[in-house]
């Protein structure tokens, strides 16, 4: 059945971020209760500090997983299904949790999360559109130049905005538990191909550069983020993903939202003025 407005609090963990935002203000919207976690929210939420995880789940009916910097990453399937287990005994009636396509380590956590005793969904997803205007492609694109360790690799690219509203179905509609729904947008792109799109979209010249894995890993690193990351690209990026998914189409009875759209909204946003 559908969740009632008014039927507990939704938690939307890692809320401040792409698609959590997204899913936060749609379901504000709707007029349910929803409760951000992070470690910046009115109530605290941290992966790393179980103490936290009580007061989280007080009142929630459903609940929206994302786990930061990625569910492949060392420590997350432990966590993930240590709290999906503690949300089922607290009486969390639906678990819809982000996971990325093609990454083994992560359907470990999927698996943890089905196994946990709630009702569950798995949205697992491409590449997201706005890691160019919202992550660490952004400052690259400002730049005019993405130098990444991808060679000809092709990527079905997906727009956060189709994510969220997915996950949102999957929250708070009957018909969506025990699904996994694999997104993608709607054709395949390799990144000298988004490269191209997106000079058509800005105007202006963004070229695109294949360089080794190592040296990705140093810039990574030299802007805060996990070095590991460098090895994820190389991972997923070796032609598992190059095909299309149907996730859009099936939970949302549309086609996904294309590349081209997001690069052209996007630029007349302003985020990419230089």
């Amino acid at each position: 059945m559908d969740l009632p407005v008014g039927a507990g609090v939704v938690l939307v963990v890692g809320g401040t971020g792409k698609t959590g935002r997204r899913v936060a203000e749609r379901l504000a919207g709707l007029g349910y209760g929803v409760r951000v976690g992070s470690r910046s929210g009115a109530v605290a939420f941290d992966w790393h500090d179980e103490g936290t995880w009580e007061a989280a789940l007080e009142g929630v009916s459903a609940a929206y997983l994302t786990y930061y910097p990625d569910l492949a990453f060392p420590g997350a399937v432990e966590a993930v299904g240590a709290f999906a287990r503690l949300a089922a005994r607290r009486g969390v009636g639906r678990l819809v949790l982000l996971s990325g396509r093609g990454e083994e380590a992560a359907e470990a956590g999927e698996k943890a999360v089905m196994e946990s005793g709630a009702a569950w969904t798995v949205v697992r997803c491409a590449w997201f559109n706005q890691n160019f205007s919202e992550s660490f492609f952004l400052d690259p694109v400002l730049a005019g130049e993405l130098a990444l360790p991808v060679g000809g690799a092709v990527e079905p690219f997906v727009d956060a905005e189709d994510i969220a509203e997915v996950a949102v179905a999957a929250l708070t509609r009957a018909g969506h538990a025990g699904e996994v729904y694999e997104l993608t947008g709607p054709r395949l792109l390799s990144f000298a191909e988004v490269a191209v799109e997106l000079s058509r979209a800005t105007g202006r010249g963004v070229r695109f550069e294949a360089v080794s894995e190592a040296a990705y890993r140093g810039v990574l690193e030299e802007a805060g983020l996990p070095g590991d990351f460098a090895e994820l690209f190389s991972v997923i990026l070796d032609g598992r993903n190059a095909s299309l998914g149907d996730g859009v189409r099936r939970a949302l009875g549309r086609e996904p939202r294309d590349f081209a759209d997001f690069a052209r909204e996007a630029a007349a946003s302003g985020v990419w003025d230089v």
